[in-house]
């Protein structure tokens, strides 16, 4: 496309040229409200070990969206035999001989590796620093820009006490706003939850339902691009945050990056010229 998108395989796309510009004027905004909260900013890998995830019942609350990674049982015979004679069917799949057992699994958010770069600290002040990563989620379908297997996700997160994050999430919100009602986009916040694997038998997706956490930037009455998420205690317990011997509490807000390049898109036309232009000092 003339705008700089192509497509790769389900759920997997690239962006470039004019696109890929939004994407960093975007991207600079959303990076300079973290400085602006004095965020300290970190580059994590892009794995996430499986036993961290388990710890957040990760793998019974969301197994339908994980993607493991996976490598080859190192035995020699094994491996010669793979090299030689493995076989790439005409649906692009190939079948895998003994693996390895999984220890890690493609990063499906990236505040995650906060709470693990985090664990067991002690803070006598909020903490807050700022990511951008690469995420993974296993759909059952795929929309460019919009639903895909790996996306991209900047977010700020603080971990405090229950007011020092309330305040966290309001100010964000706010900037949020501000910045929304200058763009001219058809966004508005709605309570939200997280998309939980059968839901209703799920005591966290009732516990959303009854105490909402979550609330979601929907574009157009149909596609979330931005969140902001109140943790409560959750991930403090999870492992040991911690001031003066109480557990702490955290949240987040986070920006899905090819989403508000769909959002943009569909709203100002795929002329690059019909597109706004960023000024990060009056955002």
């Amino acid at each position: 496309m003339k705008i700089g998108l192509s497509k790769h395989a389900p759920g997997l796309c690239a962006i470039y040229g004019p696109l890929l510009n939004l994407d960093k004027s975007l991207d600079a905004i959303f990076l300079s409200w973290a400085h602006q909260f004095k965020a300290l900013e970190y580059s994590f890998p892009q794995f996430l070990a499986v036993k961290h995830l388990d710890r957040l019942q990760y793998f019974t609350s969301f197994p339908h969206l994980a993607t493991f990674a996976v490598t080859l049982d190192r035995d020699e015979d094994e491996l010669t035999r793979f090299s030689h004679e493995h076989k790439v069917l005409e649906n692009g799949s190939l079948e895998l001989p003994k693996i390895q057992p999984s220890t890690h699994v493609i990063t499906p958010a990236v505040c995650y590796h906060a709470y693990v770069e985090f664990e067991g600290q002690q803070f006598d002040q909020p903490k807050i620093i700022t990511t951008r990563g690469i995420c993974c989620r296993c759909e059952d379908h795929y929309v460019s820009l919009e639903r895909q297997w790996t996306f991209s996700m900047r977010e700020i997160i603080c971990i405090g006490t229950p007011e020092e994050v309330h305040n966290f999430l309001n100010n964000a919100k706010e900037k949020v706003d501000r910045f929304i009602n200058k763009l001219g986009l058809n966004v508005k916040w709605e309570v939200a939850t997280d998309p939980f694997f059968n839901p209703k038998n799920n005591p966290k997706y009732i516990f959303q339902k009854l105490e909402p956490v979550k609330k979601e930037l929907v574009f157009d009455n149909r596609l979330a691009i931005a969140s902001t998420n109140d943790h409560i205690n959750y991930f403090g317990e999870a492992f040991n945050l911690t001031r003066n011997g109480e557990t702490l509490s955290s949240g987040c807000i986070a920006f899905g990056m090819e989403r508000w390049l769909s959002a943009i898109v569909n709203t100002f036309g795929e002329d690059p010229n019909s597109w706004p232009s960023f000024n990060i000092s009056n955002a």
